[in-house]
């Protein structure tokens, strides 16, 4: 008897329909699994066989021949274990072979018959409604994820006993409630920094316009304080972000117990030692790097000319593009990557230039170390901001500095707001984002800016990369004074807030 469920397996961060097919005849016992599975998928057989007879139900010696469809596609993990194991049942007999019409199934089975949690639960119930499924059964671990997708009915088992009892007798099984947990307080707050005018001034413009950021500074000058507390200052994210960025973290299983949602912005502080596949991802089989798991929120990379040079070069596509491409044997996976990069520097390798009481890096030290940043990464950097070191005045002052958190986040969502209705037929919501050929339409300059402008290009020996860079920066300081025509003043701030080869510290 054959039997034919709908699943779902893993591809970059979508999840791709998958068929699995049973088959139950005469012949040689022997249970068989074909169809690009990996070893994992194919110690199913395994798990099924121990579950259903610890659950006493005896399997006859037949030929049992399982295919999971397309079989082009890899299939990895243990989410095929339940709906392997319906099949087979369905194939001998103990279920209805029309209960599986319009669902999709998803599960790990225990040895016992228990149904553990797995990840990327997320995208597979969005396949499953938009293949006009009207039921997904997903692990009860994984229930409040899957709810999240609006349109489709879930229902969570935790045995294999549960699920039997659904398809036959359409008993519901019980359910937890499980509140989501609470947002914690963000308790990072910018009244923390003392003085350091300009550094919060380039942190608010960035999170303003989701500008890429560079901060250069002698160690403990504020740079890793400055660049945690940015996210405290971004605008929230919205319904659309939140499935995003969720579906990534369900994909590589860094959904938090209970929690359906990711519904704060991601902050990703990787060490400088990261590999490149750990940092744009990749592997035999491609999986999300730190930049995708950063999508729509901060990726930090602190002591930034530590990094491997060819990891840091990687860095490119995902800073333009917004979107980084992996390509490996096991195949090819475009990857969402629209991050605000805040990166920290020394500006010597002992961190004290240019205070010569201290620092003792020759020129060509100094040199060496800027130049393992190459000029193409650092022209991708919209803002480079000097960070000094603190004053005794400013440490000692008492109370919390007046410049805060709440009241950056008000100016930011005010800047975002406009930004919002501005771009409100546009695919991109940000004024980094805006393409080359919408910024005559969207930074519309004063005669005065375009004359700074033109100067700027030409003193400077602007790339026409760092050209559009200034403009989109202009922008956001517009936006932030509330002006509709970028106009001489928000020129000149962005054009400081480059150097005239992109190098800092020169």
């Amino acid at each position: 008897m054959f039997c034919s469920i709908l699943s779902a397996a893993i591809s970059g961060v979508e999840a791709l329909p998958v068929w699995v097919e049973a088959d139950v005849s005469d012949g040689m016992p022997q249970f068989s699994m074909v169809g690009f599975v990996s070893s994992q998928v194919r110690e199913a057989q395994d798990r099924v066989r121990t579950a259903l007879r610890n659950l006493n139900i005896t399997m006859p010696p037949k030929r049992i021949t399982i295919n999971l469809s397309p079989g082009d596609l890899r299939k990895e993990g243990t989410r095929f274990d339940l709906p392997i194991a319906a099949a087979v049942l369905c194939s001998l007999g103990r279920l209805p072979a029309d209960a599986f019409s319009g669902m999709m199934l998803l599960g790990e089975l225990h040895l016992d018959g228990r149904v553990g949690r797995i990840t990327g639960v997320l995208p597979s119930v969005l396949t499953a409604r938009d293949r006009g499924c009207s039921l997904a059964v997903v692990p009860a671990e994984n229930l409040a994820e899957g709810r999240v997708v609006e349109g489709i009915r879930v229902i969570g088992v935790r045995t294999l006993k549960e699920l039997i009892r659904l398809l036959v007798d359409g008993e519901l099984p019980e359910e937890e409630f499980c509140p989501e947990p609470a947002a914690a307080a963000a308790d990072l707050d910018f009244g923390d920094i003392r003085g350091q005018e300009m550094v919060k001034r380039a942190a608010l413009i960035a999170a303003a316009g989701f500008h890429n950021l560079l901060l250069q500074g002698p160690p403990g000058s504020g740079k890793s304080m400055t660049a945690r507390r940015i996210p405290a200052i971004l605008p929230e994210m919205s319904t659309e972000e939140m499935l995003e960025v969720s579906r990534i973290y369900s994909i590589v299983g860094l959904l938090p117990p209970g929690q359906a949602l990711i519904r704060e912005r991601p902050f990703r502080a990787p060490h400088h030692g990261i590999t490149a596949p750990a940092l744009c991802g990749g592997g035999m089989y491609p999986r999300p790097g730190e930049v995708t798991l950063a999508h729509r929120g901060v990726l930090f990379l602190d002591e930034l000319p530590e990094m491997n040079s060819p990891t840091l070069e990687m860095l490119r596509q995902p800073l333009e593009d917004r979107e980084i491409t992996v390509s490996r044997v096991g195949g090819t996976c475009l990857y969402p990557a629209s991050f605000l990069l805040v990166a920290a520097m020394n500006p010597c390798p002992c961190g004290y230039f240019p205070d010569r009481s201290r620092c003792s890096c020759g020129i060509r030290e100094i040199r060496a170390y800027h130049a393992r940043i190459s000029q193409a990464v650092l022209d991708r950097i919209d803002i480079h901001c000097e960070v000094p070191a603190a004053s005794y005045s400013d440490l000692d002052a008492p109370g919390r500095d007046p410049v805060t958190s709440a009241m950056m986040r008000e100016k930011v969502l005010a800047a975002y707001q406009i930004q919002k209705e501005r771009y409100a037929a546009e695919r991109f919501r940000f004024n980094s984002e805006i393409p080359p050929d919408s910024i005559d339409r969207y930074c519309p300059r004063t005669p005065e800016a375009r004359r700074m402008l033109k100067q700027a290009f030409e003193s400077l020996g602007l790339s026409a990369r760092g050209f559009h860079h200034v403009i989109r920066v202009a922008r956001t300081i517009a936006d932030l004074d509330g002006a509709e025509q970028i106009g001489e003043p928000h020129i000149s701030e962005a054009i400081c807030s480059r150097n005239s080869d992109g190098r800092p510290g020169k």
